[in-house]
């Protein structure tokens, strides 16, 4: 494999939480990688091109296989960059789990936080645009209900900032010990995102402080070495590359899958959007992997996560 081949280009955009999980990630490993900058509402038809319709940020692309959704992208990270480790104790399973909290409950509620403390000055094409990633069809009564909500909101955080306050409170650098680890990235960037957008966040988190400590722990890790890329060497680097997913189905697989089947992929939850068309390459319990051609882009692989995401045949 030819050293462009397997380099780290990341499509995100500087203000996203969830794209300051992976940049954390990349700090916690020393990695150097490539920054696409995309745009933060649709369209975006350089990241498209790639993925096949998914639009949400961040996406990670090593040669013709595309990445998408954090948790795909943290797996396979760790697969490539053994060390260090993103799970450095015996305890992997169990942080999984607590990850789909961290990524799901815990960061949907801060979102309605965040949007609901903004109110009338968020700009209108992002509100409605977040509004019913997060909120549903019915977005604008939604925003008003949080802003509304406000108080209990902040109660409902302030609850598992305790927790994970009384989990540093020995001391230790990192939630699970010196040593960094994915839970670290998966719950920061939550934190990250209500210091950094709303306008009470920094003497609220005061309140605990251990958790500041921790952040800055976190902060001193940095985010590896990261290069600017323009999005239409990112489709070239595409071009010039084969995918080098696995072929096959993990046995007792729900759904009867077989490679080379017709399938469409989309997150099942908040919907409304547009499925990724492919066949059938890879699939686990873990993961789902589809082969499609772009226009642009050639022969790709898309990647995506079985938790979380809904598999639709033909």
């Amino acid at each position: 494999m030819s050293n462009q081949a397997s380099e780290i280009i990341f499509h995100a955009y500087p203000q996203s939480p969830v794209a300051e999980k992976v940049r954390v990630a990349f700090g916690i490993k020393g990695l150097a990688w490539h920054s696409v900058e995309i745009p933060r509402l649709p369209p975006k038809p350089m990241l498209t091109a790639l993925t096949g319709g998914y639009r949400r940020t961040p996406v990670m692309q090593i040669g013709a296989d595309i990445y998408c959704d954090s948790q795909c992208i943290l797996r396979e990270l760790d697969r490539r960059f053994p060390s260090p480790s993103f799970m450095p104790t015996a305890d992997f399973g169990l942080m999984w789990c607590l990850s789909r909290w961290t990524d799901g409950a815990l960061f949907d509620q801060t979102v309605r936080h965040v949007l609901g403390a903004a109110g009338d000055q968020l700009d209108k094409d992002f509100a409605a645009d977040r509004g019913r990633l997060y909120l549903g069809e019915d977005w604008a009564n939604g925003l008003k209900k949080a802003h509304a909500d406000l108080p209990h909101l902040v109660a409902q955080m302030r609850a598992p900032l305790s927790w994970i306050n009384a989990q540093l409170a020995d001391g230790r650098a990192f939630l699970l010990g010196d040593a960094p680890a994915a839970i670290d990235a998966q719950i920061y960037h939550v934190v990250w995102f209500l210091r950094g957008r709303w306008g009470g966040g920094p003497a609220f988190l005061s309140e605990f402080a251990d958790l500041v400590r921790w952040e800055e722990n976190i902060r001193a890790l940095g985010h590896g070495t990261p290069t600017p890329m323009r999005p239409e060497d990112a489709i070239e680097r595409a071009n010039s590359a084969e995918p080098v997913a696995a072929y096959g189905v993990a046995p007792h697989d729900p759904q009867g899958l077989f490679v080379g089947q017709e399938v469409r992929i989309q997150p099942d939850v908040n919907g409304g959007e547009q499925p990724v068309l492919g066949k059938l390459r890879f699939a686990n319990a873990e993961t789902i992997v589809i082969e499609r051609v772009s226009e642009q882009a050639g022969p790709v692989c898309v990647h995506f996560p079985r938790a979380g995401y809904r598999v639709d045949l033909g």
